[in-house]
C-alpha cells in the first residue's frame, strides 16, 4: 500500500510513522484516526486535512444529490469533523495548528465544477472563522491553495462533463506550470512551523502565479 511506503520512507528517514486507514467521510473513521494519533504519540499538535475529490466538472445545471453531497462530505465535511475533534486537544493545552489544503478551486469561480468549486470556497471560509474564533487560545488555523499539481487526485476524474470541462479549462492556458506535491508540503511546513506564528486565518496560494493574471 502507498500509505505503508510512505511510512516505511520516514521510518528510513529517523521519522516516527503510524498507518491508519480512514474514510474522512465517516465519522467514526475521523474518531479512530486522532484517538490513534493521541494513544500512539500521547498528543495531537498539528492537523492537516489533506483528502479530496474532485467532481467531473459538473456544471449547477446536471448535478446530482449524490454528487453534491459525495463531494461536500469528503472535501468540506470531513475536515470540519477533524477540526472538532482536534480543539479540545489544543484547547486543553493551549496550543494546536490547523492545515487545510483548499484550492485555486476555492477562490475562483470556474476551476473544476459547482460542487468541488463551492466545497473548496466553504473551506476558506471554515479556514478563517477557526482562526480567528480560537486565536486567543493558542490554536492557528490557515489553508492552502494550489494550483494545478501532480496528484492522484485527477484518477477521481471520470467521465467528465463536456461543457463544464470545457469552462472550466477556458483559462487552464494561463497556468504557467504543475506543481509537485514536495512544494505544497514545503509551504504546509511552513504554516506548521514556528515560522509561522503570526500566520493566521489566511490562505497562501501555491500555484506557481497562475491566479495572479
Amino acid at each position: 500500500m502507498r500509505q505503508n511506503a510512505t511510512a516505511e520512507a520516514i521510518k528510513a528517514a529517523g521519522g516516527q510513522a503510524a498507518v491508519v486507514a480512514a474514510n474522512v467521510a465517516k465519522e467514526e473513521d475521523i474518531q479512530n484516526l486522532i484517538d490513534t494519533a493521541v494513544g500512539t504519540y500521547g498528543t495531537l499538535d498539528i492537523l492537516v486535512n489533506n483528502a479530496g475529490i474532485m467532481d467531473n466538472f459538473v456544471p449547477a445545471a446536471d448535478i446530482t444529490d449524490e454528487l453534491w453531497e459525495r463531494v461536500f462530505a469528503i472535501n468540506t465535511t470531513g475536515p470540519m469533523r477533524a477540526i472538532r475533534k482536534a480543539l479540545p486537544i489544543f484547547l486543553e493545552k493551549g496550543a494546536g495548528i490547523i492545515v487545510n489544503i483548499a484550492s485555486v478551486g476555492g477562490l475562483m469561480g470556474s476551476r473544476a465544477g459547482a460542487a468541488y468549486t463551492a466545497s473548496k470556497h466553504a473551506i476558506v471560509g471554515l479556514t478563517k472563522n477557526v482562526g480567528f474564533q480560537y486565536a486567543k487560545s493558542g490554536i492557528r488555523c490557515n489553508a492552502i491553495a494550489p494550483g494545478g499539481v501532480n496528484t492522484n487526485i485527477g484518477a477521481t476524474i471520470k467521465n467528465p462533463n463536456k461543457f463544464g470541462m470545457e469552462r472550466a479549462m477556458a483559462g487552464a492556458n494561463l497556468n504557467p506550470r504543475s506543481g509537485e506535491p514536495e512544494e505544497v508540503a514545503k509551504v504546509a511546513l511552513f504554516l506548521a512551523s514556528d515560522d509561522a506564528s503570526f500566520v493566521n486565518g489566511t490562505v497562501i496560494r501555491a500555484d506557481a502565479g497562475w491566479t495572479a493574471y
